[in-house]
């Protein structure tokens, strides 16, 4: 079962680098797509925040690399999610119109949830 947890958090950052990766390749060649905090287009951010737990977890460093990546981005997302429920932010939209912020939030609590299950199930010797 750990197995099965360490490949879906892989795949699940893989597929959120890729995500993350188009919408700043978007953002860095034309610009205004992303919100920005603190002056750096939130898209720049989010992708930092899938690189480095993907790098935490294929190379199996400390999982505080793990958590600080995606408990920051998770915070964005929150942020993002309730801005853009109040009506006073805009998240970048999917073809569909649905906010990327929703779907970031939802990443990241999965990733964090399957992180935590996959810390607490103790490891097997192969055989």
């Amino acid at each position: 079962m750990s197995k099965v947890l360490y490949y879906a958090i892989f795949l699940i950052l893989m597929f959120g680098i890729y995500g993350a990766g188009r919408l700043s390749y978007r953002q860095f060649h034309a610009g205004d797509i992303c919100p920005e905090l603190l002056g750096i287009p939130a898209c720049y951010i989010i992708l930092a925040c899938f690189l480095i737990p993907f790098f935490a977890q294929l190379f199996e460093l400390n999982q505080v690399l793990f958590f600080t990546g995606t408990i920051l981005a998770w915070s964005i997302a929150a942020y993002g999610t309730t801005t853009q429920l109040m009506g006073t932010a805009e998240c970048p939209k999917t073809s569909n119109g649905t906010p990327m912020c929703f779907i970031s939030l939802a990443i990241f609590t999965s990733l964090i949830l399957l992180k935590i299950a996959e810390r607490s199930i103790p490891l097997q010797p192969l055989e």
